[in-house]
């Protein structure tokens, strides 16, 4: 006899329990609806991933614990579906419990199996993980640490055992499900998306199904929340690794999965994109959701006619449609004519609002004030500065009153290096490229060019006039300014970029590896000596395996060199 299982990929929203029980049932429903037995939601799904300092509140855990009790009740009629939730969990429905010989929380990180309006079994996470973007141990305890053991459960004669996440990176749990009679192994999933995770997660899930000889199914969220994207992707593994059903990159969905009498899962598998497809959608599934699930109405964006701020318009319209997203041009006595010209025909092409909004009378206001102070002193970075701060108060002022949200156009080289202005063109609420280095930034653009893109003329071409990604990368501050007068090339900083900061190459090791040791000096003390500017920067989408943000925790004030 074969067991039909399926596998919620579904876009949750933190904090939202009344709405994400709402989804859950829904989907619940549908897989009964098309014969399943056994649902499969991502972790946390109940309260969303990651839910933070929520977790520290009684309110919330309680909330927690009714909203699961609702998902069961909802589910009853569903006569013979087993429905498998993550969400945060208590040893009961008291407050802030604390352990007697413990100063730490009694709270899981856990996976309960309903069916017949019944909470059966609840699985308690044992490997809880503290690096990267994950911060668990602050709120959760190992079920190994409170004496659980492994959860398996049993449908028409086929035993599932139950791990979580982290717990399939290692050998343990999924042995001890094994040892408990596992015959499948499920694994619910909130794993954030960085370039090339999604192969990394698939060989490390083949690896543990060939270890324990137990074909695997994978449950993973999909959606953005805050600066992390989940990119779906679910799967299911024979036991011998191989994928045998996959569901599709960065969209919800209900991938069902046939278990033949021999435990074997077969199902449909959906490609994986290319890179710069995969990340694409990793940005626009960030802008989508993040302005979405806030409630902001639209995003503006400052348009400067450079390769920055064309490559966010072309997320932004993507994500929000081209009726939410407005463009402002401020050009300044240094803004090259080709500068607006280009800026105007990629806003024609996108047919989003466009306004051009001259900042030279309030800079000569800003220059004039400050003449007596500035007397005898040669023109340097403050006045450089000083346009892109009013430039900021521009976009700010407009956001005040509109209520959308100022969309930033950094990229990682540059938040790297400091070649941004505080309160200038760092103001706004969110950096939709802050983990795009440049040569990436580069490839993104010709990869949009080369996508079949309708425009706003009805016509299907490239939405980034050409010349802007062709032509040298400039600030535009004064008298013309190339960015790599004052960076070195941008293949050499962003190699030495990756190198010590998402690799954590030291200096001396990045110079042997043959860059030079005044650009590797160079970058590198740039990098250390600007993360006070990046302390105050809005969040931003996370596309590598390392970005400034809740990975990145250097101090500000700090000697160390090497």
């Amino acid at each position: 006899m074969s067991v039909k299982v399926a596998l919620a990929q579904i876009n949750v929203t933190v904090g939202d329990l009344a709405g994400n029980a709402s989804k859950i049932i829904e989907y619940g429903r549908r897989a009964h609806a098309q014969g399943a037995r056994l649902l499969l939601t991502p972790e946390l799904s109940l309260c969303g991933y990651p839910p933070e300092d929520l977790l520290l509140r009684p309110a919330f855990m309680e909330a927690c614990a009714a909203s699961l009790r609702l998902i069961a009740e909802e589910l009853a009629a569903c006569e013979g579906l087993h429905v498998v939730v993550g969400h945060p969990h208590q040893m009961d429905d008291g407050g802030d419990l604390r352990s007697k010989s413990l100063s730490v929380p009694r709270r899981f990180n856990a996976a309960s199996v309903l069916a017949g309006g019944q909470v059966l079994r609840t699985y308690c996470k044992r490997e809880l993980p503290n690096y990267q973007v994950f911060d668990e141990r602050r709120y959760f305890i190992s079920g190994r640490d409170a004496g659980q053991g492994a959860v398996v459960f049993e449908i028409d004669g086929l035993r599932f055992g139950l791990t979580i996440c982290e717990d399939a990176w290692f050998e343990e749990p999924a042995r001890a499900a094994r040892a408990a009679g596992a015959q499948v192994l499920c694994v619910l999933n909130a794993s954030p998306f960085h370039l090339g995770k999604v192969a990394e997660r698939e060989e490390r899930m083949a690896q543990r199904a060939r270890d324990v000889g137990l074909p695997l199914l994978y449950a993973h969220l999909v959606g953005g929340q805050d600066e992390v994207v989940f990119d779906g992707a679910s799967f299911a593994l024979d036991a011998q690794g191989r994928v045998v059903a996959r569901a599709p990159m960065f969209e919800e969905d209900l991938t069902l999965i046939e278990l033949g009498a021999d435990a074997c899962p077969r199902g449909q598998v959906m490609p994986l994109p290319e890179l710069e497809a995969q990340c694409w959608a990793a940005l626009v599934t960030g802008v989508r959701d993040y302005i979405g699930k806030n409630g902001f109405p639209g995003a503006i964006i400052g348009l400067s006619g450079g390769i920055d701020s064309a490559l966010v318009l072309a997320v932004a319209v993507d994500a929000l449609g081209a009726d939410r997203v407005r463009t402002v041009m401020m050009p300044s006595p240094y803004t090259a004519d080709i500068s607006w010209i280009d800026a105007r025909d990629m806003a024609e092409r996108l047919g989003v609002r466009y306004d051009e909004k001259s900042i030279t009378p309030m800079f000569e206001a800003f220059t004039q004030s400050l003449a007596g102070e500035f007397a005898g002193l040669p023109l340097d970075a403050t006045e450089e500065n000083i346009q892109a701060r009013v430039r900021g108060t521009l976009l700010m002022a407009l956001s005040n009153k509109f209520g959308s949200i100022v969309l930033t156009t950094g990229n990682k080289s540059e938040m790297a290096t400091g070649y941004c202005t505080l309160y200038g063109d760092m103001a706004g609420g969110f950096a939709v490229i802050k983990d795009v280095a440049k040569t990436l930034v580069f490839r993104l653009a010709r990869w949009k060019n080369e996508q079949p893109t309708r425009r706003a003329d009805g016509t299907l071409g490239p939405v980034i006039p050409e010349r802007i990604i062709t032509r040298p990368p400039s600030a535009e501050l004064r008298p013309d300014q190339k960015d790599q007068d004052s960076l070195p090339p941008y293949e050499v900083l962003d190699a030495i970029l990756a190198r010590y900061m998402e690799e954590d190459q030291s200096i001396a090791e990045i110079v042997a590896a043959g860059f030079a040791a005044a650009d590797v000096e160079r970058v590198t003390r740039l990098i250390k000596i600007n993360e006070y500017k990046r302390r105050q920067a809005p969040i931003g989408i996370r596309i590598t395996h390392r970005a400034f943000g809740r990975d990145w925790r250097y101090p500000i004030t700090s000697k160390f060199r090497a």
